[in-house]
């Protein structure tokens, strides 16, 4: 079975390309940079497609022949800097999604496999966990990321009423998992934690889930997902202090002990936003990343454990995983 990949340098994206050759795909991957993708995925058997979200057209004929379509491509960690990204988030994670369903129908492709995000699902009452069903509320919209993944999917479904081409719905927690090259905002947290550069514990959590698990749950969608249905792929709820706990019995390095304030974070934050976009450098905790975290917004994957048969290792293998990635692959801070 032929997939093209979008997004495939990135944490999931590459994590994925390996288990559709693992299990017996060919694999066409798109890249931005050749050299980048062929360093990073060494001498594994695929074919790099050279193109760009911003201009799907260009490499839409390469669609061609492929079974199915796993979307990963989104702007997303670069929202997380200073700066004003709403034009890019429309213009790559809506308007760019909606052309390549359109050129990928054009093009034959049996079946795609959306990644959305669960930030795309609304709150339900403290300690209680959303599922597919729970309707969006104001605190999604306010981050500029989740509010660019529910218009997508608003247009994805307005898609499906006009077309046939099937589309299956991912909707990932916080990811952390090894090859995170970029690095991601889990990939940095880990890195921040070894470094010792973590001040204190923020009053915080999320869901968190390895990418690997999430690529499994994607591919298992091929064959058991649902066109236009919504899967959450999102492993367990932890808490800041939890994470760092676990990062501490992974890495034998002592876990902070000091509480911040939640509102002190936000202080520092917004400091440290300021100072990225006078020096023209990454915020080193940006706020919008600490308010996304102070929601500790919880979902449940439980139809996708039923449907997809999707699977959650536990949160130490993965992050123990990746600490040994980067003791393996130094990344350069």
């Amino acid at each position: 079975m032929q997939a093209f990949v979008t997004g495939s340098t990135g944490l999931l994206g590459n994590n994925l390309v390996r288990l559709l050759i693992e299990q017996g795909y060919s694999v066409k991957a798109l890249v931005r940079s050749k050299a980048k993708a062929a360093k990073l995925f060494g001498n594994l058997d695929l074919s790099l497609v050279i193109g760009d979200m911003l201009d799907v057209e260009s490499f839409a004929s390469e669609l061609a022949g492929c079974d199915v379509l796993f979307h990963t491509a989104a702007y997303f960690r670069e929202y997380y800097q200073p700066g004003n990204h709403w034009q890019m988030l429309e213009d790559i994670n809506v308007k760019g999604t909606i052309r390549l369903l359109g050129e990928a129908e054009k093009q034959g492709v049996k079946k795609v496999i959306y990644i959305s995000s669960s930030g795309a699902v609304g709150m339900k009452s403290a300690n209680v966990a959303s599922d597919e069903k729970t309707p969006i509320d104001p605190t999604i919209v306010k981050n500029l990321y989740f509010k660019s993944k529910v218009m997508a999917e608003v247009a994805i479904n307005n898609f499906l009423q006009q077309h046939s081409l099937p589309v299956v719905l991912i909707l990932p927690g916080f990811m952390f998992g090894p090859i995170d090259a970029a690095p991601t905002g889990g990939g940095q947290l880990v890195l921040d934690y070894l470094g010792q550069k973590i001040p204190g514990i923020l009053d915080g959590g999320t869901c968190m889930v390895d990418a690997r698990d999430v690529a499994q749950a994607a591919i298992n969608a091929v064959e058991r997902g649902i066109s236009g249905d919504r899967y959450i792929v999102a492993g367990q709820y932890w808490s800041m202090e939890n994470l760092f706990q676990t990062l501490e019995k992974v890495t034998g390095i002592p876990s902070p002990q000091r509480r911040i304030p939640y509102t002190i974070t936000l202080i520092y934050a917004w400091i440290a936003d300021i100072y990225a976009r006078l020096t023209g450098t990454k915020s080193v905790i940006p706020l919008e990343g600490i308010r996304t975290m102070h929601l500790k917004r919880q979902v449940t994957s439980a139809k996708a454990i039923s449907q997809l048969e999707a699977t959650f290792r536990p949160l130490e293998q993965t992050l123990r995983d990746v600490v040994d990635w980067y003791h393996q692959n130094p990344i350069k801070s």
